[in-house]
């Protein structure tokens, strides 16, 4: 149990960072957020639950082409911001269009017999 709340307390630490360095200066918080800081800490926790390298070369393979999918979000979220749309309503349209190329991405690296 302590175990947990070592990892719960280490991520919700990284997330405060994020968000209070993102709120003094846009750079410092993009590069700390931009960091696989979040992958890192599950091959990690992972290793020392298992041991298992297998799992974590997986893992790592699979956080790559979902990274892919994932870039769009950051593109289409300050151009719907810039031209006017809401928070709310452009933090959901990007999130719909990111599930969307999810979905696409997964259907065509299925079509080429990548398996995440």
């Amino acid at each position: 149990m302590l175990q947990y709340a070592f990892k719960v307390i280490v991520s919700a630490l990284i997330i405060v960072a994020v968000s209070e360095l993102g709120k003094r200066s846009s750079f410092w918080g993009a590069l700390l957020t931009s960091l696989p800081l979040t992958s890192l800490m599950a091959f990690i926790w992972i290793w020392r639950d298992t041991g298992n390298v297998a799992a974590i070369a997986s893992l790592s393979h699979g956080i790559f082409w979902m990274v892919i999918a994932a870039l769009p979000l950051f593109l289409i979220l300050p151009a719907l911001l810039r031209n006017g749309v809401g928070f709310w309503s452009a933090l959901g349209l990007s999130c719909l269009i990111t599930v969307g190329v999810y979905f696409v991405l997964t259907w065509v690296l299925g079509r080429f017999g990548v398996r995440i």
